[in-house]
């Protein structure tokens, strides 16, 4: 016997099973497996998307043995924004380990960062030398 509910028909069997829906908007059959489940009252959760952190780079500044300290300082507190007495330690350790770590950006932030070092450091003709490494 059909039964009519808002713009579907169901088709019931003698066991109340529904065997078949006609959707009376659209002309078109709608099927169902499950008894007594209508499609207006099923809920539909989407899939959370699984995000990750974009990796993140280190600037690192190599040493030479002809770029002056205070220029490297100076890059340090105007490019890196550090305080006078963090960019004399980065400095110390350029000049004592060989290399020194300016901070640590993303990809297109590091990318900027080293553009911008290698940027002054020619203008002002010094070899100074600034890479990017992943973390």
């Amino acid at each position: 016997m059909p039964i009519y509910n808002g713009r579907v028909i169901a088709l019931l069997t003698p066991a109340n099973r529904c065997i078949r829906k006609f959707d009376t908007d659209t002309m078109t059959d709608r099927n169902s497996s499950q008894p007594g489940i209508d499609d207006h009252d099923l809920a539909v959760k989407e899939a959370e998307p699984k995000l990750k952190r974009p990796p993140l780079y280190r600037v690192i500044l190599i040493n030479d043995d002809y770029t002056p300290m205070e220029f490297v300082v100076e890059v340090l507190e105007t490019i890196f924004g550090m305080g006078r007495s963090q960019a004399t330690r980065v400095m110390l350790e350029v000049h004592t380990k060989g290399k020194g770590i300016c901070g640590t950006f993303s990809y297109e932030i590091a990318e900027t960062k080293v553009a911008q070092v290698s940027s002054i450091a020619q203008q002002q003709q010094h070899p100074l030398l600034c890479t990017m490494e992943e973390h």
